[in-house]
């Protein structure tokens, strides 16, 4: 039986509702105060895709990334700049896993379960990166940011193995490779309280691309499909970025990337 969006005490319905948000402040306080277990699981519920997704604010301004300034950290404007980039990939992480939840029925309970904690976490990423550039004098919106993880959940919204393929494990999962350099940065500047925040970001992203892994491996087996020679398709298919070293190997293999599939990406 289809439900609606306002049926908040179902799950996905409420993911969706989440997600057409507008305010990130707004949906990551109220995705931080959620008592998952006492949402109602609609897992084979149908529901249309509303006008209006994802829910954004008027700002930041979307632009190509080739149009955002590239400053040094050890600038003002650097340093800012790179904490705002942070916030924002944290905003449209946000938006990713609530995708998942909502878009894709007939998975078992603990697929929506399992990514609806991963939202909620993403939801703390934000709020502490957007505590942390207010103390540097900014707003979240204040610079222009680009839309490039969105774009990829659109490519793949009508599959679910593309979508854990190429977000989780792929656009999701080079944050575990830069995370470690970013992070030097910010300890090269004296911003021990930006490093301490991305302690938590890679502590926590690396069960979220765990997640990724284990549920692409499922879709995976349940179409008799070879996970390393699916990927290389779906790479082609959704034309995904091409994998650059250096990788965090280390933190992969925590995430559930076995030695094949690293292997596989040159490392």
């Amino acid at each position: 039986m289809p439900i609606k969006v306002t049926d908040t005490h179902h799950l996905r319905a409420y993911a969706l509702q989440l997600l057409l948000e507008p305010n990130f402040h707004v949906k990551g306080a109220q995705l931080e105060a959620l008592n998952i277990a006492s949402l109602t699981l609609d897992m084979d519920a149908a529901m249309e895709e509303p006008q209006g997704l994802p829910g954004r604010p008027t700002h930041p301004e979307l632009v190509q990334p080739s149009a955002l300034n590239q400053r040094s950290v050890g600038s003002t404007q650097g340093h800012t700049s790179l904490i705002h980039a942070l916030t924002h990939i944290e905003a449209n992480a946000i938006n990713l896993a609530l995708d998942m939840v909502w878009r894709f029925a007939g998975q078992g309970p603990d697929f929506y379960q399992q990514w609806m904690q991963v939202a909620r976490e993403e939801a703390l990423h934000f709020r502490l990166l957007a505590q942390h550039l207010g103390t540097l004098g900014m707003r979240y919106g204040d610079l222009c940011a680009h839309n490039g993880l969105w774009d990829m959940a659109e490519r793949t919204k009508s599959d679910l193995l593309a979508r854990l393929a190429l977000v989780p494990r792929t656009l999701e999962a080079r944050g575990l490779d830069v995370t470690p350099s970013i992070r030097k940065k910010l300890v090269s500047i004296g911003d021990q309280d930006g490093a301490k925040i991305l302690d938590i970001i890679l502590r926590d992203e690396i069960g979220h691309v765990a997640v990724g892994n284990h549920w692409y491996r499922q879709v995976c087996q349940s179409r008799g499909l070879d996970p390393v020679a699916a990927y290389a398709d779906l790479a082609h298919t959704y034309k995904a970025p091409t994998l650059k070293g250096p990788f965090n190997l280390s933190a992969r293999r925590q995430a559930g990337f076995d030695e094949v599939e690293l292997k596989a990406l040159g490392a």
